[in-house]
């Protein structure tokens, strides 16, 4: 252990504190943390973009496997006969499994070489049987470079740790594959924000927008997360969820089969258009009018192929420049707006105030238009892609209140996940760091109700002629000004020689520090110079 070297006294007590430390957060872990250790430790050559359809393929498939058997078993307790009819499953909203895609026939094969063809096997299996399935689980397992070996490990994790019973079947089935999802981007970095929005993100967003009920439509829909926050929104607020109808377009086409998987899981009919496409020059849904649409479209595109589109119907509020496509989005949502929807959208923060190209035009035409009900500047660091904050675009054609829109600082919410990344608070699971998403839904539930009290340093009411004097510049910080620091009665003087007085300590407790660490170092053989 240590390079064959003794072990100093101090160099033993940081080994135990560091094994005390290790164990303490392994009994914290949760399954799906668990789950992914296990797997993504037998990943092999794969990158996580590959991986990533391996994993939630048979993530999908033990789920679907778990929920089959319950019922299979119920019948056959019955004795009547009926349990491979698949009328009896229909029925109850399960999918019936044919024989070559049970999951016995998986473990059986699961430590031999023909594994990978037994799962693309089992999933063509699925689809031919399932017709909401038909063209959307990867078929990619008997791939030479998918090691199989490697993929029966991964099958045997699943088949000890994880299971899918009982009334939470779904809600765990969800939290696994969401935090698979979070995890597949973290790792794919600037790629993986392609498809997937970090759930406070969207979650602002839908509870902002609050879809009850109606159509709702994302035209850059990624992994399907919008989708899926609208439903437990739904279900948070004890509504329908068969009172909306989702619609969806993405361009990749294996998010466009990942995105009909997630929806697939957690019960929810969709309309993804015929295949993948591209939403400027394919839109898959033409005379769609949606009552929400929401989206997270790639930031700042360049050559999207806007001078094939001079003329298109959609541009309403002018034409969007070929360099920058995000006002190209807005507009084509906007297309596809009903006349009391609303949109809630995510951009970057270069949309806010940009004058390249027509950009500043637009802006202003939208904002005339008095469609513009809110805004609200995001936190860095929340995203996996990018760095840089972003911030959300609000709009409707019905204003609560005509002629005003809001504007929220938000730049300074959230806590740190980890060393890398923010999130915004939702109550739940994050109690230690208050809620700030319903606070963010608070204000603009008064702001609608005309109750709301502008808050300096959060939040402020602005008319159409406040933004004209701003140039139709519609940063937040420019409207809310900044908070009031409340004195804390200590002279200026006392506190400039108490807090000098702490420098100096932690000065010291540095230098300590570090004398220390070169003696560690030192102990195993290494010297600093």
């Amino acid at each position: 252990m240590g390079f064959g070297r003794p072990r100093s006294d101090s160099t033993g007590v940081f080994t135990f504190m560091n094994m005390a430390k290790k164990t303490k957060e392994a009994v914290k872990k949760t399954i799906e943390q668990t789950l992914w250790d296990s797997a993504n430790e037998l990943r092999g050559n794969l990158d996580a973009a590959e991986y990533k359809s391996v994993v939630l393929g048979l993530v999908f498939l033990k789920y679907i496997n778990d929920c089959f058997k319950v019922k299979h078993d119920e019948l056959v307790a019955e004795g009547d006969g009926f349990e491979e009819d698949p009328d009896e499953y229909i029925g109850d909203n399960i999918f019936f499994v044919p024989t070559d895609a049970r999951w016995e026939k998986i473990i059986q094969a699961s430590l031999t070489s023909e594994i990978g063809v037994v799962v693309d096997a089992a999933m063509e299996a699925l689809e031919k049987e399932n017709k909401q399935l038909k063209g959307i689980l990867p078929k990619n397992y008997a791939r030479p470079e998918l090691d199989k070996r490697r993929l029966g490990n991964v099958i045997d994790i699943f088949e000890n740790n994880l299971h899918f019973t009982g009334a939470e079947a779904r809600d765990v089935l969800g939290r696994v594959y969401e935090y698979f999802l979070g995890e597949f981007a973290r790792e794919e970095g600037k790629k993986g924000g392609e498809f997937y929005t970090p759930s406070c993100v969207v979650r602002t967003i839908v509870e902002v927008i609050q879809p009850y009920k109606g159509k709702i439509f994302d035209p850059a829909c990624g992994s399907g997360g919008m989708f899926v926050q609208s439903s437990k929104f739904i279900e948070r607020h004890r509504g329908n969820i068969n009172k909306i109808s989702v619609y969806g377009q993405e361009l990749n086409s294996n998010t466009w089969r990942l995105a009909q998987m997630n929806l697939a899981i957690c019960g929810i009919e969709a309309n993804f258009g015929d295949s993948f496409g591209d939403s400027f020059h394919d839109d898959k849904h033409p005379f769609l009018k949606a009552d929400f649409v929401m989206a997270n479209p790639p930031f700042n595109v360049s050559k999207w192929g806007g001078d094939q589109l001079r003329d298109d119907p959609r541009w309403q509020y002018g034409i969007p420049p070929e360099g920058n496509a995000n006002f190209a989005w807005m507009q084509h949502m906007l297309y596809h707006l009903a006349d009391d929807g609303r949109i809630g959208l995510v951009l970057a923060n270069g949309s806010l105030s940009s004058q390249q190209g027509s950009e500043g035009d637009i802006r202003k035409n939208i904002v005339n238009a008095d469609l513009v009900e809110g805004i609200i500047a995001m936190p860095s660091q929340l995203f996996y892609n990018v760095q840089i904050p972003c911030c959300l675009w609000f709009l409707t054609k019905k204003k609560a209140q005509p002629g005003k829109t809001l504007f929220i600082d938000a730049r300074n919410m959230g806590y740190m996940k980890d060393r890398t990344h923010r999130e915004l608070s939702c109550g739940e699971e994050t109690e230690d760091h208050g809620n700030d998403i319903a606070r963010i839904a608070d204000t603009f539930e008064k702001f609608r109700a005309g109750t709301l009290e502008a808050e300096k340093g959060f939040s402020a009411i602005a008319t159409i002629e406040d933004i004209k004097e701003q140039d139709f510049i519609l940063t937040p910080g420019r409207y809310v000004g900044i908070a009031e620091v409340e004195e804390d009665g200590e002279p200026f003087q006392d506190k400039m020689e108490r807090l000098t007085s702490e420098l100096l300590d932690l000065f010291a407790q540095s230098h300590t520090l570090e004398d220390e660490i070169r003696k560690q170092l030192a102990s195993i053989g290494f010297t600093i110079k």
